[in-house]
């Protein structure tokens, strides 16, 4: 009795609370979901659409077709929104009608029920970015091809949808690129809710758009649709495949312990059908082979009116010598044909990188090398080739002395001509040695004496001095008979610089053979050794001399070995020193036109 008492009150409680509960929604009943083909339906807003459900059947009376905004509200008609069988209407939409909507079927065996959202896009107020009027679309144009040279009609997407719920013949005006309707030529024209093609070019490709204007229910809608016209080849042109790379004179050079790729390009023409491009090895594909090492990749590379340049890349990782041997065939196939080539594999040759640079870096030690042995021993080496291939001037003319020496009379420039300079030209070097005080017969013309000798001599060299331009007219006459000689090429001129002698103290033909010639300078006490450079560009200047019975450069390299020594430490410094031919040269075409 007790336990009854307390039930009561727990049943009551139980009914209120099952009484006062929200109800389930309907869709929430349903057994079976199914997708939809037009799962995502873009409309431009203030334009008509409408949405099909998947599920309806138009044969079977037994099922009934509910809409619902979402999952739980119920869809009732109203100005713009309303149900027709298997259709649910915007007329048109507005921007608040975005969203989902659910279409639910009901039988006696099952519930189903199908989910499609709809996307309002806003009327923007200015042309979108690469158009050129204000006929936006909401979705992505329909793809269509036209083949070049041949007829193609297009039809308007929806039309014949809008044909059978109007109240009259919807009216449909075509735009290419949003040109003005009724611009068509004689290759396109517009046939009713068509637009013919009656020749297909390039420039008529891109995207045409149809706006259908039509009444229902005495309410005046309108949408618009897009085709996004593509030429592609005709089908007259050859539609077999093709292998590009590689061919018969290709060679893929692979590198043995290092990935190798294996590039394959096919070209397909245009057929709107299934192709394929492969790489097989030993005659079978990669899904055939279990080498992971084996890899295939493809892209597209280009594409012209439909025709496609595909690549295969084959990626064999870590290549080895069991690799080389096998057979790589690169193959193309379409409806229309089938094409292979067979790779060729070459090592390619490593470089040696190392023993590249190890020479570069030796040949440049050495030739660094051999330009600071050229810097230290230019004079040794110009005497050393001088006395090999030189030429014996004794031999090439009838003058009776080497060296004729000009110098200032009474001065320490003429204790050096007789003490030193003649010594060692005439004893050391063995040289014939003109000196006009000494060779000069009494009684004679001291001037006609004087150009006899000069011109008799193969070099004049002129001591230069302080006293040179002061003392007497012998020295002047002697410079200028040199002068004259350099200037008709009989003559070469060498100036000796004993001291320096100021630029104001030098007459006008000294200063320019001073600007035209080599200057070699005594420097003193270390220009006494015979290994001083002094010694050696003196001998630079003067002839070959070789003495009879000596064999050639015997006598300039053996008996002057001493001067291809390196000078001392305290030895004269090193000055520049020019062809023993060329100032000469120069000098006497500057004399010549000067009239000196």
């Amino acid at each position: 009795m007790t336990s009854a008492i307390f039930s009561v009150p727990l049943l009551v409680a139980m009914v209120t609370a099952e009484l006062h509960a929200p109800p389930e929604p309907p869709v929430a009943k349903c057994g079976k979901w199914v997708e939809s083909p037009s799962g995502f339906v873009h409309v431009l807003e203030g334009e008509a659409t409408w949405v099909r459900c998947p599920l309806f059947h138009h044969n079977d009376s037994s099922h009934n077709l509910t809409w619902y905004r979402g999952l739980e509200q119920p869809i009732t008609d109203n100005a713009r929104l309303s149900k027709q069988r298997d259709k649910l209407y915007f007329q048109p939409a507005a921007a608040d009608d975005a969203g989902c909507y659910t279409c639910m079927l009901r039988s006696e065996q099952l519930w189903a029920c199908a989910n499609m959202c709809v996307t309002v896009v806003p009327r923007p107020q200015v042309a979108p970015e690469g158009r050129k009027c204000d006929l936006p679309l909401a979705a992505v144009p329909l793809q269509v091809v036209a083949p070049l040279q041949c007829s193609k009609t297009l039809d308007c997407p929806d039309w014949r949808e809008a044909f059978d719920m109007a109240d009259s013949v919807p009216n449909v005006t075509w735009y290419h690129e949003c040109l003005a309707a009724g611009k068509w030529t004689s290759d396109r024209e517009q046939d009713g809710a068509r637009l013919v093609i009656h020749s297909m070019l390039d420039h008529y490709q891109g995207v045409y758009l149809c706006q259908v204007h039509y009444r229902r229910a005495g309410r005046a809608l309108h949408f618009t649709r897009g085709l996004n016209v593509n030429a592609v080849m005709p089908p007259f042109v050859p539609k077999e495949p093709s292998v590009l790379h590689p061919t018969a004179e290709h060679v893929l050079h692979v590198t043995p312990g290092s990935d190798a790729r294996l590039e394959c390009r096919g070209r397909f023409p245009y057929l709107g059908s299934d192709r394929d491009i492969w790489w097989s090895v030993d005659g079978k594909k990669l899904e055939q082979l279990a080498e992971p090492r084996f890899s295939e990749s493809k892209k597209l590379l280009s594409s012209k009116y439909g025709d496609d340049i595909v690549e295969s890349v084959l990626l064999i990782r870590n290549f080895g010598p069991a690799d080389l041997g096998k057979t790589y065939n690169c193959s193309v196939w379409n409806q229309r044909g089938f094409q292979t080539w067979r790779a060729r594999l070459e090592v390619e040759a490593s470089v040696p990188w190392v023993e590249l640079a190890c020479g570069a870096s030796a040949m440049l030690v050495t030739w660094m090398l051999l330009l600071a042995l050229y810097r230290v021993f230019r004079l040794e080496l110009l005497l050393l080739y001088r006395s090999r291939f030189g030429t014996d001037e004794r031999h090439a003319d009838d003058k009776e002395f080497d060296v004729y020496i000009s110098y200032a009379r009474n001065s320490e420039e003429e204790e050096f001509v007789l003490t030193t300079l003649r010594r060692v030209l005439e004893n050391d070097l063995g040289y014939a040695v003109c000196i006009f005080d000494r060779d000069s017969l009494p009684g004679g013309t001291i001037t006609d004496e004087t150009l006899s000798f000069v011109a008799r001599s193969r070099r004049l060299v002129v001591v230069l001095g302080p006293g040179y331009a002061r003392q007497g007219s012998q020295a002047l006459l002697e410079l200028k008979a040199g002068v004259d000689g350099l200037a008709g090429g009989h003559l070469r001129l060498i100036l000796l610089q004993y001291k320096r002698v100021r630029r104001h103290e030098c007459v006008r033909e000294l200063r320019r053979a001073r600007v035209a010639l080599a200057v070699v300078r005594w420097q003193g006490e270390p220009s006494r050794e015979m290994t001083s450079r002094f010694w050696k560009k003196l001998r630079l200047e003067l002839p070959v001399r070789r003495l009879p019975g000596t064999r050639r450069g015997d006598d300039e390299g053996g008996k002057e070995a001493g001067l291809m020594t390196t000078p001392d430490r305290d030895g004269s410094p090193r000055e520049r020193s020019t062809s023993p031919k060329s100032p000469s040269i120069a000098f006497a075409k500057g004399f010549s036109t000067l009239g000196c």
